[in-house]
């Protein structure tokens, strides 16, 4: 396959009336943020809405409706690293507008599908458009700013993807309650077109380019082995750890990449450029992020079964508990970023994990009756933790990589975001669910919502169950970050 290389960006022609070039720096930083928020939002904002999906087509609430959610975030580890490395070929601009305007096309489909089936493949062409705009906008967002700005301008893209994942659920409830469950997808329609509009005036244009050689089958390669990984992770405790299925999904993946790597080392127009991960700073900034996740993740995925099945609270109030989070990393971030700025990450980053892995041992101590504001003093400090850490660290991360191949460390950095999240589902989901706490508050739940009458015995037992598989789960996402506060004290110097 013939693309085009690395070239430089034709910037348009600015007449005296168009804005300054800190203004326009600026802009970009809020379309690209825009972008990042409506991708991440649409793989939390689902979740509260699927029982009602399920119900609508006749289904039950597991099985094929599933892989409305587990669908699009597959295609899109999937992709990111690919996508990535294109992008470096043909131009970012070009592939983010192309993601944003699949990602559009996408909702509209997911909104008026017909059936179950037709929604799952309209999911998996939204992950092509969210994969397309991932993969990119780190780069973006690096190219629109100096280095000098460039820790305060990713810091504004961790408080989009915070938001994005910690609001899904409150607008997900509310949208379903008083309009429909189409409308979780019908939203972004107008962000989307009004952001396209935008974006074709704002961007630069990617200036005309030679052909060369792209290695397809790399590519394909990657793209098994990462989605079959994925794919493992998420369904390894349905189909179980030891099935015959799981070890040969995951046989697959592991399989595929060794072939990847193989073949990307031979040939002269590699998918993934290997030498990239040979960098200190890069290696230990990209596994940073991965525990950072496994850990942080699971703070929005747990923590509405704690208020919903243990404390009875609606699905939109639990929503809103959740955000002095996502408001604790709003503020903290950019301030974060400037300071990486200016000291540099090394010990920013580290230090972030570390106050994060405080807080969440002390979400590990919450009990079924613990007051709303000892939830939220906690939430704050793992909010802070986050905040510190994710720009310092993406900063590392890009500045790490070399101009030319921006795009492709842009991509890396996007997989290992939806790797960890779906590796936290996938680990801290497991250890709720072995030590019973899923049963006991689906048991509570149903108890609740069809006015069943449990002994103040059963329940203390269900309630004790419950808060003993939430503490460990817990516990274990406070190891994944000392983990990757580790890996991120010992990363070394950076340039």
């Amino acid at each position: 396959m013939h693309l085009a290389p690395p070239a430089t960006v034709e910037p348009r022609t600015r007449s005296a009336t168009e804005p300054s070039a800190l203004a326009h720096s600026r802009a970009t930083v809020v379309l690209v943020c825009v972008g990042m928020f409506m991708t991440t939002l649409d793989a939390s904002i689902v979740n509260i809405g699927l029982p009602t999906i399920a119900h609508a087509f006749g289904t039950s609430l597991g099985g094929a409706v599933e892989w409305v959610i587990i669908g699009y975030l597959v295609v899109i580890a999937s992709l990111l690293l690919t996508i990535g490395r294109l992008s470096d070929m043909v131009g970012r601009p070009r592939i983010w507008m192309a993601g944003l305007a699949v990602f559009t096309v996408g909702s509209a489909v997911c909104g008026a599908a017909p059936s179950l089936a037709l929604l799952i493949a309209a999911r998996g062409l939204q992950g092509v458009g969210a994969a397309l705009i991932l993969a990119t906008s780190t780069a973006i967002l690096t190219d629109a700013v100096g280095p000098a700005q460039r820790g305060r301008a990713l810091g504004w893209s961790a408080v989009a993807i915070a938001f994005g994942v910690s609001t899904g659920p409150t607008i997900g409830g509310l949208l379903t309650e008083y309009l429909s469950w189409r409308w979780i997808f019908y939203v972004n329609l107008p962000i989307g077109l009004g952001a396209l509009g935008i974006a074709h005036r704002l961007l630069p244009r990617d200036a005309r380019r030679t052909r060369v050689r792209f290695d397809v089958p790399g590519a394909l390669l990657l793209a098994v082995g990462v989605a079959a990984l994925n794919l493992g992770v998420s369904f390894g405790s349905t189909w179980g750890w030891r099935s015959a299925r799981l070890l040969g999904t995951m046989a697959l993946g592991v399989g595929a990449l060794a072939a990847a790597v193989a073949i990307e080392r031979r040939t002269t127009a590699p998918a993934m450029d290997v030498h990239l991960v040979r960098n200190r700073v890069f290696v230990s900034a990209l596994a940073s992020m991965v525990f950072s996740m496994m850990a942080l993740f699971a703070v929005g995925f747990l923590l509405p079964f704690y208020f919903e099945e243990l404390r009875g609270y609606s699905s939109a109030r639990a929503g809103v508990l959740l955000t002095p989070f996502a408001i604790t990393v709003g503020v903290v971030a950019p301030v974060a970023g400037t300071m990486a700025d200016r000291y540099g990450s090394r010990w920013l980053a580290p230090l972030g994990l570390a106050i994060a892995t405080v807080g969440l041992l002390l979400l590990a101590r919450l009990e079924p009756a613990s007051a709303i504001a000892d939830v939220a003093w906690r939430l704050v400090v793992v909010g802070f933790g986050q905040g510190l850490f994710q720009s310092p660290n993406t900063r590392a991360l890009m500045s790490a990589a070399p101009a030319a191949e921006q795009g492709e460390a842009s991509g890396l950095l996007a997989m290992a975001r939806v790797s960890g999240q779906a590796l936290s589902v996938g680990v801290a989901g497991a250890v709720f669910t072995s030590l019973g706490g899923a049963a006991a508050g689906n048991t509570l739940l149903s108890a609740r919502t069809h006015a069943q009458q449990l002994g103040a015995a059963e329940r203390a037992a269900l309630r004790d169950t419950f808060i003993h598989a939430f503490h460990d789960a817990f516990i274990l996402c406070a190891a994944f970050a000392a983990a990757g506060a580790l890996t991120a004290l010992v990363r070394g110097r950076e340039h």
